[in-house]
């Protein structure tokens, strides 16, 4: 194993007979694709997590619970004292009226032996579809940040990969300048002088 020494700060930028313009490129290009990707990583971010906040509040704003009616007797046995708590639900059919006035049906879970005409809260957008309930103000928020954090990772990762490519470049390049070098002085050192 080699012995590298102390760890020199900003060694990239240091003057060194020994530095090319090559490793001098390369720096900038190290520089520049660590601000790249930081800057991108937080806007794309950013951007993501508003999106996202505004969406989910939107649909707090907009999505109204309504009272449907099942149409026909759910499956099942209705539960007893014993099994209330067992949770167990089944899909039973349910008709609601939209804000328009329109009727709508749909497929919504229910307790097992629900009778007919019993009414189950579900939750309508303004069109009277039938959607999910909306999270709440704290679910949005974790689900925000979550995505932001994911597009975040995912868009400063372009230029990372971007910048690690261009080093890879530039090294195979200072590589074939080295064996270009060598293969014109290397067979000087064979020679004895006098």
């Amino acid at each position: 194993m080699a012995f590298r020494g102390p760890k020199v700060w900003l060694w990239r930028w240091r003057r060194n007979p020994l530095k090319r313009r090559a490793d001098a490129v390369e720096a900038w290009v190290v520089l520049g694709a660590w601000l790249v990707t930081v800057v991108v990583g937080v806007l794309a971010g950013l951007a993501a997590t508003q999106s996202v906040e505004h969406g989910l509040a939107r649909e707090r704003l907009e999505w109204r619970q309504v009272e449907a009616r099942l149409t026909a007797k759910a499956p099942g046995k209705a539960a007893t004292d014993s099994d209330a708590s067992s949770g167990e639900q089944v899909w039973g059919e349910v008709r609601w009226t939209a804000p328009d006035g329109s009727a709508h049906t749909g497929q919504v879970r229910v307790d097992p032996g629900s009778p007919a005409g019993s009414t189950v809260p579900i939750w309508s957008d303004r069109q009277g579809h039938l959607v999910t309930e909306p999270a709440t103000l704290s679910q949005a928020h974790l689900r925000a940040s979550l995505i932001g954090v994911l597009v975040g990772l995912c868009a400063g990762a372009v230029p990372f990969v971007g910048g690690r490519f261009l080093c890879g470049r530039l090294e195979r390049r200072r590589m074939d300048m080295w064996d270009t070098e060598w293969a014109r002085f290397g067979p000087l050192w064979g020679r004895k002088t006098r």
